[in-house]
């Protein structure tokens, strides 16, 4: 066990070593993360730390450091993960919130300006992050997410309570929109959909593969499975002039695309991450 009289930065240095030596690629951060989660501070508090850390809390970093070391990802971990401007719960049964998916967050928010009081659904909603993140930031907003497990479904209640939107935001189970309430419009549907070829699940880093749902991941033989039914589907639910907007894979945004168009509605866009890799497909109902 690291010694008491560490400060928290050696303490760091000492957990990023013992992280790096088996082959993280993220060592310091995760490192940071998990004694921050620990002391309840933020990173950028580290260095001004001047008490010593006491034996309970050592050891329950070595604990972290150990699960780590097995390839949980650090957000399990903690059981929370920071996605756009809040913190949101999550556990083994949602996906951990990535900040590729923020661009989906960004696209919702741009074709949503100027709707008045806007109405969401949210597919396959996981942990809620997106729908919850959308209106947190349009306090005229609200939404429905559904998500076929109810585990799942439990950590997004929480979530908008623990962000005091429960009053605007709604979960049910459902196999994307069957349980849908009939007559409902939505001026945006979102998703970030299983599309991940199925025959390549296991070629995926071992924090995925081996700890994410594999049913929040597998998207069929080609990927697409998913897409098919939203795109097909999705102009019931739509508003005149509403959007929907997609999370894509690496390299499917043109078939996502063509799904669109088959099914009547009218490309609106495709927005690229940070990286630079096209991420989101936007479609309208004419």
């Amino acid at each position: 066990m690291t010694s008491a009289k560490s400060s928290a930065l050696d303490i760091v240095r000492r957990g990023e070593q013992r992280l790096a030596q088996a082959g993280n690629g993220t060592a310091r951060r995760d490192a940071e993360i998990l004694l921050c989660h620990i002391l309840q501070i933020e990173p950028a508090r580290l260095p001004l730390v001047d008490t010593q850390l006491s034996d309970g809390e050592l050891r329950q970093f070595d604990r972290y450091l150990a699960d780590r070391l097995t390839g949980r990802p650090v957000a399990y971990i903690t059981g929370e993960q920071d996605f756009w401007s809040l913190t949101f719960q999550v556990n083994n049964h949602t996906l951990v919130p990535r900040p590729d998916t923020e661009t989906l967050v960004s696209a919702g928010l741009e074709y949503l300006h100027g709707v008045e009081a806007p109405e969401i659904l949210d597919l396959g909603t996981g942990s809620g992050c997106i729908m919850l993140s959308l209106l947190h930031e349009l306090p005229n907003a609200k939404g429905i997410g559904v998500d076929v497990s109810e585990e799942a479904l439990i950590v997004a209640r929480k979530n908008a309570h623990r962000h005091e939107l429960e009053g605007r935001a709604q979960f049910m189970q459902s196999d994307w929109f069957k349980a849908v309430p009939d007559g409902s419009h939505f001026d945006l549907i979102v998703s970030n959909p299983p599309y991940i070829e199925n025959d390549t699940i296991d070629a995926l880093m071992r924090d995925v593969r081996d700890f994410e749902p594999k049913s929040a991941l597998m998207g069929g033989p080609d990927g697409l499975d998913c897409y098919r039914i939203i795109a097909s589907d999705s102009p019931k639910w739509l508003a005149a002039g509403g959007i929907l907007a997609v999370e894509v894979g690496m390299g499917q945004a043109d078939d996502v695309s063509a799904l669109f168009a088959a099914a009547g509605l009218e490309l609106a866009g495709v927005r690229r991450d940070l990286a630079g890799v096209d991420r989101v497909v936007i479609g309208k109902k004419a």
